[in-house]
């Protein structure tokens, strides 16, 4: 059964939704129209993207707004995919530079009807943008690659400042939840990131609110953390429509703070956990939490 949303939620996106109109937020949707450009933020109904306009924020959605797969959690478009658009590496990166944007996240559909899965494009996306702003950091926000781990190479050749993947729920919602993914799959390519490339941060993230139990989820943040994952995001499932995954749960805003405090405790070295967090939220602002616990660490080392 649906579970209703409650008051303090409603809110919560209200406040977001209002801040769409603020002409801050207006230029900046009409510069991504104007460059046709996707994002996250509109293509899986972001509930922050009037916060994260204002701010100067925005997660690119490369490779197009068409998904290959049907998670029953996800607003993105799942059709035949368009042709890959040769000249979005540059036009990404003129927005950035317009944007005075220092911490770029890039997300795309998932699109197992390329070879490699998209991972050259999103390499040829992050070279574009650090040639042209060499002072920015880059975040993918990559697909499973149906574990070519080759293709997670590609990417990471690239230099990201994170390398993220979402397990998005616990092991069990699996088979319901997310159609054609595999737990095990996914946290091998973050295991094998953090193998490949110790010195880059690896993160991932969950929804609360499908059906999970307290104990899955401290045994999927276990996982993540043997995985090695440095980085976690906890939110709230949002469902997009009445044909997608019903909402069974909205935990409390406490709850989210006992998450942080137990991802901290296991060992991660940033977590962003909240109603409205998503995988990009304030990326850049968790990846410097992390860069600062872990000099912090390692100066209790000497």
């Amino acid at each position: 059964m649906t579970a209703q949303i409650p008051h303090w939620l409603k809110e919560m996106v209200g406040r977001n939704k209002a801040a769409l109109r603020t002409q801050t937020a207006q230029q900046a949707q009409n510069g991504l129209d104007r460059a046709a450009l996707h994002t996250v933020c509109v293509e899986a109904q972001c509930p922050n993207r009037g916060e994260c306009l204002n701010c100067g924020d925005a997660t690119f959605m490369i490779l197009g707004g068409i998904c290959t797969r049907g998670c029953k959690f996800c607003a993105v478009t799942k059709q035949k995919p368009l042709p890959v658009d040769e000249t979005e590496a540059d036009k990404i990166a003129q927005t950035v530079r317009d944007w005075h944007i220092r911490y770029a996240v890039l997300t795309s559909p998932t699109r197992d009807d390329l070879p490699d899965g998209g991972a050259a494009h999103f390499a040829r996306v992050m070279r574009a943008i650090t040639a042209l702003n060499p002072d920015v950091l880059t975040e993918p926000l990559i697909p499973d690659f149906r574990g070519h781990m080759q293709d997670v190479d590609t990417v990471l050749s690239a230099a990201p400042a994170v390398l993220a993947h979402n397990i998005e729920t616990v092991p069990q919602l699996y088979a319901s939840v997310r159609v054609g993914a595999d737990y095990r799959r996914s946290l091998d390519l973050l295991a094998y990131a953090k193998k490949a490339a110790p010195h880059i941060f690896t993160k991932s993230g969950i929804m609360l609110g499908l059906g999970e139990t307290e104990r899955q989820v401290k045994e999927t943040l276990k996982d993540l953390r043997e995985a090695g994952v440095d980085l976690l995001t906890v939110g709230q499932y949002l469902a997009p429509s009445a044909k997608h995954h019903p909402v069974l749960r909205y935990p409390d805003p406490a709850e989210y703070d006992m998450w942080t405090q137990y991802a901290l405790d296991l060992g991660f070295a940033g977590a962003a956990c909240g109603p409205l967090v998503r995988s990009s939220y304030r990326a850049g602002a968790l990846y410097r939490q992390a860069v600062l616990r872990a000099k912090l660490h390692a100066s209790k080392q000497v």
